[in-house]
């Protein structure tokens, strides 16, 4: 499922016009991704917890050379499902 998809469902269940949702559905995103940059973690009750996790540095291997290579610490974002979710996924 797209961001259009989802525009397209809400707009049909709702009866408020495509692009309405649209800048709705994108300022959610962003606001979402804004709150991760600044390391918040964001809890959406029913749905799921976004956070961000600092990963180590570590050291890789090129799979071609097996040459070492080092991999520098980078921040990745984490979800975790929420307990509903996980019953209706079940």
């Amino acid at each position: 499922m797209t961001k259009k998809d989802i525009v397209l469902k809400v707009s049909d269940q709702t009866g408020i016009k495509q692009i309405d949702v649209k800048k709705i559905v994108q300022k959610t995103f962003d606001c979402i991704v804004e709150a991760l940059v600044r390391g918040e973690k964001i809890e959406l009750r029913n749905f799921g917890v976004f956070k961000v996790k600092q990963r180590k540095s570590r050291t890789g291997r090129n799979p071609r050379t097996n040459q070492v290579i080092p991999v520098p610490p980078r921040k990745v974002v984490i979800f975790k499902s929420g307990l509903a979710m996980k019953q209706q996924i079940r």
